[in-house]
């Protein structure tokens, strides 16, 4: 499937079946979260079969029903986490999609984690994980104008990364970035104003890199 055919077909989904994740669909997962972990220094972790997690107030709160699996993005405390764990939790998250299950990034509304978090580290954020009971749904979502510099005669690698970047979840939906070209160097930023901005930012990039291609530009 196309990459962005895949960013298309995930939305976020809040209530699933229960539904057990197969050895082997778990086998592909654990094998790919081992290999960016290995890549980014991160210690995501994917906890299964734990319904405690969202057997909570604050996951009835977030309308969460079923929900007995979910990865855990945790790393070593720097300026720079929140932005990786984004990146390669949403990386995580394509895979997900890709072998037919579904996912939502939880920043607030979930109870205590089983995550292992080591003395240096911090969880920046969960992300639910089974098999849906819908596929979820489209959403309102911004122009490639409003959050670009995008032009008609733009390169088409650059208009295939904003329409990624669109594609992207953000919390609540807020789509708070934007993207500037110099040549083949990019410039994304996040507002200064408003939740999960840096998690955000790294989900954004990452839908941006694997559209536009990591061959035709770099990150300024």
């Amino acid at each position: 499937m196309d990459i962005l055919e895949l960013m298309r077909s995930r939305h976020s989904v809040r209530r699933y079946l229960d539904k057990t994740i197969p050895d082997d669909v778990r086998k592909s997962l654990d094998e790919y979260c081992a290999a960016l972990n290995a890549e980014s220094g991160l210690n995501m972790q994917i906890l299964y079969d734990e319904p405690e997690c969202f057997n909570s107030f604050m996951g009835r709160y977030g309308h969460f029903e079923n929900v007995n699996n979910y990865i855990s993005i945790v790393g070593k405390k720097s300026p720079e986490l929140d932005e990786k764990g984004g990146f390669y939790g949403e990386m995580l998250v394509l895979k997900a999609q890709e072998l037919g299950l579904n996912t939502c990034w939880v920043a607030l509304t979930h109870g205590k984690s089983k995550a292992k978090i080591g003395p240096k580290e911090k969880e920046v954020i969960i992300i639910s994980l089974g098999y849906g009971k819908t596929a979820g749904h489209e959403r309102k979502s911004k122009t490639p104008e409003e959050v670009s510099d995008v032009k008609a005669d733009s390169p088409e690698w650059y208009k295939r990364g904003i329409e990624a970047a669109l594609l992207a979840p953000t919390a609540v939906n807020q789509q708070k970035f934007s993207f500037v070209r110099s040549g083949n160097e990019v410039t994304a930023k996040a507002a200064l104003i408003g939740p999960e901005l840096k998690v955000d930012l790294g989900i954004v990039k990452c839908h941006f890199e694997l559209a536009a291609g990591k061959e035709n530009f770099v990150f300024r």
